[in-house]
């Protein structure tokens, strides 16, 4: 049920039933799984973060790891395809 009230409009000196119930576009089970996505991106980008020498003259390999090149970049698109779905799904009602 939504809590409605009449009021005047001043622009249009109608009566006009407004609701005061705000409903999103989306609905509050989108928002976990967006929330899910985003944790899934950070946990992306972590992995694809280190690698670094100590050394500015010496070349560290580490940086060409599978880790690195594959497999947190897979793991980044899928948590932005993640949250691409989260938002398309239709909220139950």
């Amino acid at each position: 049920m939504s809590k409605q009230k009449s009021t005047l409009n001043p622009i249009q000196g109608k009566n006009q039933n407004l609701s005061t119930d705000v409903e999103f576009a989306i609905g509050k089970e989108n928002f976990k799984y967006i929330a899910i996505g985003v944790g899934i991106l950070v946990i992306g980008f972590l992995l694809m973060a280190g690698g670094k020498s100590d050394d500015p003259n010496v070349f560290n390999p580490e940086i060409f790891s599978f880790r690195r090149i594959s497999l947190a970049p897979m793991i980044v698109v899928g948590g932005f395809a993640f949250i691409g779905w989260a938002i398309m799904k239709k909220p139950k009602e």
